[in-house]
């Protein structure tokens, strides 16, 4: 259900490559959630990295909002980078395992290549090579 890869780079390292490789994957970025930074707002310490990152292709959304609306309750996917260990890790939860819970097995084919693009996203923004 989730996909998580690490990465050597930084968080912030991490977080401009992954915005590179959601553009050139014909994805786009939503929004950027600082979990630091809207805790502390909030009054709350947490000491740890984490940005969630909001991503959508919106012919892809279209799909499979035309067959179930209620499918917007999963949208748009997310890319979390976070501090784990001393390491920088991405995740995900799987589109496809999402999908499945609508009960909409015509969108099975949709949920894949989603999914395959994310990783791929994930993929080139964890990867030395940028």
């Amino acid at each position: 259900m989730l996909i998580k890869l690490p990465t050597d780079k930084t968080v912030s390292e991490t977080a401009a490559d992954l915005k590179a490789a959601v553009q050139s994957n014909h994805f786009g970025v939503m929004q950027v959630h600082n979990l630091k930074e809207t805790m502390a707002k909030k009054g709350v310490d947490f000491p740890r990295e984490c940005l969630i990152f909001e991503v959508c292709q919106p012919q892809q959304a279209k799909k499979v909002l035309d067959q179930n609306m209620s499918i917007s309750t999963a949208l748009p996917c997310r890319i979390s980078i976070y501090e784990e260990g001393g390491k920088t890790m991405l995740a995900t939860l799987k589109p496809t395992t999402l999908l499945a819970m609508f009960n909409t097995p015509q969108l099975e084919g949709v949920a894949q290549e989603v999914e395959d693009t994310i990783v791929k996203i994930m993929k080139e923004a964890a990867s030395e090579i940028s």
